[in-house]
């Protein structure tokens, strides 16, 4: 089995209405978070910092001490099995305005709730209500 491992980011921003966090749309139809694999040479903050900036075109983020969770599955590409494993970490920005990569079909800023009935998996719900505590408890 092959292992890859990625670095991704839990994105919210602060508006009077309250916390909103983003999600975007995969071309294979799940609602999930910024995430993209570790180049060779980098952390996995510079990994997030990246992969923000590719995939959504923000680049003012400034991370939120104390979360770092892991998530890991499987998954199957062409006919091989792939183990991944994904570090995330939570993050704040004051920009709205996202400008997609050709990585996904759409995004959108919701609140904790929206975003529990947004997001497609089970370990991406979890790890949500982790990050909304920390988010909350700031």
């Amino acid at each position: 089995m092959k292992e890859e491992r990625s670095a991704g980011t839990i994105l919210f921003i602060e508006e009077s209405s309250g916390i909103l966090f983003l999600l975007l749309h995969y071309p294979s139809g799940h609602w999930d978070f910024v995430k993209g694999k570790i180049e060779n040479g980098e952390t996995l903050l510079q990994t997030v910092l990246r992969e923000v900036k590719e995939e959504t075109g923000i680049s003012d983020v400034q991370f939120v001490k104390g979360f770092e969770e892991r998530i890991e599955y499987n998954y199957r590409r062409s006919d091989r099995l792939i183990h991944k494993q994904v570090i995330f970490f939570l993050a704040k920005t004051n920009t709205k305005k996202v400008k997609l990569s050709y990585e996904h079909i759409d995004f959108v800023w919701l609140n904790f709730d929206e975003a529990m009935k947004k997001v497609t998996y089970k370990n991406a719900r979890h790890i949500l209500q982790k990050a909304n505590a920390l988010v909350y408890k700031a």
